[in-house]
């Protein structure tokens, strides 16, 4: 699967996705979007495949969000992009569906849209002079692609504000700080680090991992009780699932497991 603006490798059981456009510090524009999308549904689609790292070319830009340049030639006041609504920014900021684990391995700005997309992976390593931050208000437009709801979801509410409403970034240090992103490595370790969180989630059942994630997202919006009474998809399979034993076995056992 070849593609002019995004690299797409698989390695055993992790996919390996990486935004190709060093010269404009990565950020994205439709045609990027659209084989953004095509990758990570054939990520999602693939039974061999259990987790996918996500990261920037180059050490300069994880993403540094919306191609402006594109927008300026191609956008109109009060209408997005016909092919937003087909292929949103990073492919999965909108209506999206997928209950593998993503980790984004953020090796350098991560602005914007880039931001966006770095909120929608579910576990982030960064190097030690990445950036985060949505200055969408600096230059007159919004973020459009889920930061405003995801940000306030994922730290605290007046942090949150406070980074909406100026539009300052903020360092990978105080990124994790106030637990935006799990760890702060140097440029040379990032993938070494995300492979490593790859390898720990592989280790673990499959329908379990995936259950895991579709409880805490869907979770997310549904009160206590409700949710508790709620039993998602995943959840159904992996109870169904032969490691429903198999792991109990194996730990009675002292060995490992052996999934399905």
């Amino acid at each position: 699967m070849e593609h002019d603006y995004i690299l797409y490798e698989k390695k055993e059981q992790i996919a390996y996705i990486t935004i190709n456009r060093p010269e404009n510090l990565n950020a994205v524009h439709p045609p990027a979007n659209k084989e953004m999308l095509e990758v990570f549904s054939d990520f999602r689609d693939d039974h061999n495949l259990r987790v996918a790292i996500l990261t920037g070319s180059g050490n300069r830009a994880f993403c540094a969000g919306d191609d402006l340049k594109y927008q300026v030639k191609h956008g109109k006041p009060g209408e997005p992009y016909p092919e937003y609504n087909e292929y949103p920014l990073g492919g999965i900021t909108h209506d999206f569906k997928c209950w593998k684990p993503i980790i984004g391995a953020v090796n350098g700005y991560a602005l914007g849209g880039g931001m966006e997309l770095a909120l929608g992976c579910d576990i982030l390593i960064a190097v030690e002079h990445a950036k985060f931050g949505l200055p969408e208000p600096r230059v007159g437009v919004v973020a459009g692609a889920g930061g405003p709801y995801r940000l306030t979801k994922q730290i605290p509410f007046r942090i949150a504000m406070g980074m909406l409403l100026t539009g300052d970034p903020i360092d990978a240090k105080e990124a994790y700080r106030i637990g935006l992103i799990n760890e702060v490595v140097l440029s040379n370790q990032l993938m070494k680090a995300a492979e490593r969180w790859a390898s720990r989630i592989i280790e673990g059942a499959p329908l379990s991992i995936t259950a895991s994630k579709q409880m805490a997202l869907i979770g997310q919006d549904l009160p206590f009780d409700e949710a508790m009474d709620n039993w998602p998809s995943e959840f159904r399979k992996a109870m169904d699932c032969p490691d429903y034993i198999e792991g109990p076995l194996a730990f009675t056992q002292k060995r490992k497991p052996n999934w399905a």
